[in-house]
């Protein structure tokens, strides 16, 4: 796991995204099947740009946080956005590594905030423990049980070595939940 690379991929999408346009930049650094959660739901990178205004105000984002799997097949960041018309929020990119080696995000999930994000003075990370063999099937169905709410719209995804497990569900109401977990100490916390 190298959670720096994967913060360092953040900040360079971000810098793409600045310097050559918001289309541009998803499209280069998604994964193949990347979706971006909106206020609709899931939707694929094409058509949600597809529905933007080419007039759409230009964000900026900073990582602030970075969960990593113990093989750092998958990492979550998580940080701070803002606009050029001074609207502002959080955001949370799901990184999974390529066979090259490269990470590119597969859910991309914001809110507007009224309040910004307080910046940290680090960029936090948390690398979860490396389980014992054998202990993946396990670990997974221990994630799976434990889903924050039940009905509406599920993205979960686990790295390879099951040591970090995400589910981000949008409720038939919209609310969105997010639950992260990282294997500590024998279980998943």
């Amino acid at each position: 796991a190298n959670p720096g690379s994967v913060a360092a991929r953040d900040i360079a999408f971000a810098r793409a995204a600045r310097d050559d346009g918001g289309p541009s930049a998803f499209d280069e650094f998604a994964a193949a099947d990347a979706v971006i959660h909106d206020a609709e739901g899931p939707i694929d990178v094409a058509a949600y740009f597809a529905r933007r205004s080419a007039s759409m105000p230009p964000r900026q984002w900073t990582p602030q946080a970075v969960w990593s799997s113990c093989d750092g097949s998958l990492a979550v960041t998580r940080g701070a956005w803002q606009s050029a018309d001074g609207s502002q929020g959080y955001f949370t990119n799901v990184w999974q590594r390529d066979s090259d080696g490269d990470y590119r995000w597969t859910l991309n999930q914001g809110e507007a905030l009224d309040t910004p994000v307080e910046a940290p003075e680090f960029v936090r990370t948390d690398v979860a423990e490396c389980p014992a063999r054998g202990l993946a099937d396990e670990l997974r169905t221990q994630a799976e049980q434990s889903r924050p709410v039940t009905g509406g719209t599920y993205f979960d995804q686990v790295s390879s070595d099951s040591s970090l497990f995400l589910t981000f569900v949008v409720s038939p109401d919209l609310s969105r939940h997010w639950k992260l977990m990282l294997y500590r100490d024998g279980h998943m916390v």
